[in-house]
């Protein structure tokens, strides 16, 4: 049976969702446009000089000691997230302004294409109030997990680390989607061959696993990047498997739907 043939694709009136296919005014399509002006925005005012300077922490330089300070646009400076502000400054709006800020072209591309291929599949499955709900909270577990693990002593970094993107929300559908339609073919870029898209979540998973155990220590690993993707991956898998979660977050988007 193709993918598109499978119930949870189709309107109780009987019309398709194509997987990998926006609908205008879908919910995905909403997050795909907001994230990609908010990056817009900040890079033109950053361009055009209108930046804050945020301190990161403080180096010992000689019998100086300095702070360092990354110029950041207004919209990032305002809403990343840190242990430093989120936390201990009780700005706890930022644990879902980080979802919409990506650090350069390349994070905001990728994640966005993550967000197309995936997004509408889940949407079609949750339905519109639901799949919004489920991914902020699957971005907010991105942060959690990612305080969680520094705490711990797994990430070395600063309390003042920036974390940005939309990595664990996505995360979140991805291994929602991995559960609802795990024989589904996902084709690779590089190298370029067909995978099931159960098979390709967990080697994602596995990635992010070896990264945050084995190269947390490491300036440039990306683990606290990694170790969201784990948050957010974690409790996707775990509401879309329960059926008392799921009813917690929206009512029943009105879809016939059955997992694969």
């Amino acid at each position: 049976m193709g993918i598109y043939d499978r119930d949870y694709f189709r309107h109780t009136s009987g019309s398709r969702e194509q997987f990998g296919q926006l609908r205008m005014w879908s919910i995905t399509t909403w997050l795909i446009v907001i994230n990609v002006a908010v990056y817009l925005i900040d890079a033109l005012l950053l361009r055009s000089g209108t930046w804050v300077g945020v301190p990161l922490g403080n180096v010992v330089v000689g019998d100086e000691v300095r702070t360092i300070v990354t110029p950041m646009g207004p919209l990032e400076a305002a809403g990343h997230f840190s242990a430093a502000t989120a936390i201990w400054q009780l700005q706890v709006w930022r644990f879902l302004t980080f979802q919409f800020l990506h650090a350069n072209f390349q994070h905001l591309l990728f994640n966005m294409l993550g967000l197309y291929f995936f997004g509408q599949m889940m949407e079609a499955y949750l339905g519109r109030q639901r799949f919004l709900t489920f991914y902020l909270l699957c971005g907010i577990a991105g942060a959690v997990s990612y305080l969680v693990l520094w705490m711990l002593g797994l990430l070395v970094s600063s309390p003042r680390t920036p974390l940005v993107g939309a990595s664990a929300g996505i995360f979140g559908i991805l291994a929602a989607a991995s559960q609802v339609a795990p024989r589904a073919t996902v084709m690779l870029a590089f190298p370029p061959m067909p995978v099931q898209l159960r098979t390709w979540a967990y080697v994602l998973l596995g990635i992010s696993i070896i990264t945050v155990v084995f190269f947390g220590q490491r300036p440039g690993a990306n683990a606290g990047g990694e170790a969201a993707h784990l948050g957010g991956a974690v409790l996707g898998m775990i509401m879309i498997k329960s059926p008392t979660l799921l009813s917690l977050i929206g009512p029943h988007p009105g879809l016939k739907y059955r997992r694969a």
